[in-house]
């Protein structure tokens, strides 16, 4: 079985500090990553920042400095952010960078060799901020200005010489290729949007620009820049050190296990990329997932707005595991999701605090009192026992093939009922009172040791530091996570040492508690 693994998430394009939905795709993508490597893949990770196009020209313009030098800048704060959410990418790509430049050029130098590039001249409506053309049904009037009826972006008009790719060409072969792969895109409605709209007809698509110079230059003609999404979604291969398809990595990751990108830049990612893809003879990515967007007060964050929510104060007042488990479990991955101080602070005391912290607390402290600081040694399952810890080992495979399907909610909702099931087992066998009987004792706190081991296991991909904080319990470190162990009954070794930890979450006082 493949057991290699390569997700992504959107480029950043850095014209503005990063806000709350640049750290969700990052958290969601490091959550997969974090995941499949327990259960044993080798994993590849990559994020990074798109830097070329009008909007950064005109950007470093108003600021006064060279292009070059305000995207080092801003780029600079992408990757600090990835330090920030504790992502674990391997790679951090920069489409300013010399590998991705001759990987660009070399695809270009494909597509034209098969003659899916000619020159023309391009006229139509364009949007310096979303970066893309717009036909004529996708434009309205709005204010007195013409804006893109799906983002409400400014389209301008541009005349202009541009060399085009053959995408009406690919209509058929697109068609065939989602048929064949039912799953390329999810969730499923998105999926039905790109379908429809590439039986309505595709039109060969603009891959370069004249009237401006910020990007890499088209091979053997210099007045011409490589439009930005033929020159951004290549990224997803120059890390992998594309042209070299020998290159291990390449030969190891490619094609892509998933995408994981933002609805708004969907028709790219699902129309665009694999018809370039199958152009120069590429296989495409497995997957493309396009997931909601993070919302402020019901509309989508933008610069313009001025409605952008800092990740960096949120997790300053919270701490960056709560906002992680915030973001994964509240909103409905595929849907569009509202940040909520009150539910935050909600989840922080109510799943956090109380279900799992104070869990990890009364269990340890008991041990701690009633069994000399040790794993029980002798123990006797009872049905009782066998059936709460027979729940996971019955529901390893199941779980894979949720994550598999992109199903969070499902993961981190069995995680919530298992934590309930626990507090009420610990509750309802009263070890305190079966002081008189210890091998009932001992069974009922081993089993309750093995249960807060298995869920701190299943936490570790969402809130990383806390679970590893709670395995200090066992003495188990950030190594000795593994998937699979999470169905082992007795993986903790009797007799050993059992730990006292600090509180893991501190609950949020309320104006009305």
């Amino acid at each position: 079985m493949d057991k290699n693994y390569y997700i992504t998430t959107p480029i950043y394009y850095p014209s503005a500090k990063p806000h709350m939905g640049h750290a969700y795709s990052s958290i969601i993508a490091d959550f997969f990553a974090r995941f499949k490597r327990i259960d044993g893949y080798k994993v590849y990770f990559l994020t990074g920042t798109d830097e070329h196009g009008l909007k950064i020209q005109r950007a470093a313009e108003k600021k006064g400095v060279e292009p070059l030098a305000f995207c080092d800048e801003i780029s600079k704060t992408f990757k600090n952010l990835s330090k920030t959410l504790n992502l674990t990418n391997n790679d951090f790509i920069r489409t300013t960078e010399s590998r991705h430049k001759k990987s660009v050029q070399y695809l270009w130098e494909e597509l034209k060799k098969n003659d899916d590039i000619y020159l023309s001249k391009y006229s139509g409506w364009y949007s310096v901020s979303d970066e893309a053309f717009y036909n004529e049904d996708e434009i309205e009037d709005l204010d007195n200005k013409k804006v893109a009826i799906s983002s409400k972006s400014p389209v301008e008009w541009v005349d202009e010489e541009s060399y085009f790719f053959r995408l009406s060409k690919w209509e058929k072969p697109l068609l065939e290729f989602y048929e064949k792969n039912p799953d390329f895109i999810s969730p499923a409605s998105r999926k039905n949007e790109v379908i429809s709209f590439v039986k309505s007809g595709l039109k060969d698509l603009s891959v370069s620009r004249k009237s401006f110079s910020w990007g890499i230059k088209v091979p053997n003609d210099n007045e011409h820049v490589i439009y930005v999404w033929l020159d951004a979604l290549t990224n997803y291969i120059s890390a992998l050190n594309y042209p070299n398809k020998d290159d291990e990595l390449y030969k190891k990751f490619w094609p892509a296990s998933v995408h994981l990108i933002g609805k708004d830049i969907l028709r790219f990612h699902a129309i665009y990329w694999p018809a370039f893809l199958l152009a120069a003879k590429i296989a495409p990515p497995k997957k493309v997932y396009g997931h909601g967007w993070i919302l402020s007060n019901e509309e989508k964050m933008s610069k313009s707005k001025g409605n952008i929510l800092d990740p960096l104060e949120i997790i300053k007042q919270y701490g960056l595991d709560p906002l992680r488990y915030y973001l994964i479990k509240e909103v409905s991955f595929g849907n569009d999701g509202n940040i909520s101080q009150e539910r935050l602070e909600d989840c922080i005391n109510s799943d956090l605090a109380n279900n799992f912290g104070n869990l990890c607390q009364r269990v340890s402290a008991f041990v701690i009192k009633n069994c000399g600081s040790k794993v029980p040694e002798k123990i006797k399952f009872e049905n009782d026992d066998i059936k709460i810890l027979n729940e996971y080992s019955q529901n390893l495979d199941k779980l894979r093939s949720e994550i598999d399907n992109q199903n969070i909610n499902y993961y981190i909702d069995y995680i919530v009922n298992r934590l309930f099931e626990a507090n009420k087992y610990f509750n309802d066998q009263e070890p305190w009172r079966k002081k008189d009987d210890k091998i009932r004792l001992n069974t009922i706190v081993y089993t309750t040791l093995e249960i807060v081991r298995k869920v701190a296991f299943l936490l570790y991909p969402i809130i990383p530091q806390s679970s590893i904080k709670a395995l200090k319990i066992f003495n188990l470190e950030e190594k000795d996570v593994i998937f699979q162990s999470v169905g082992n009954n007795e993986f903790l070794k009797k007799g050993s040492t059992i730990n006292k930890i600090d509180i893991l979450f501190n609950k949020i006082e309320k104006e009305n508690d």
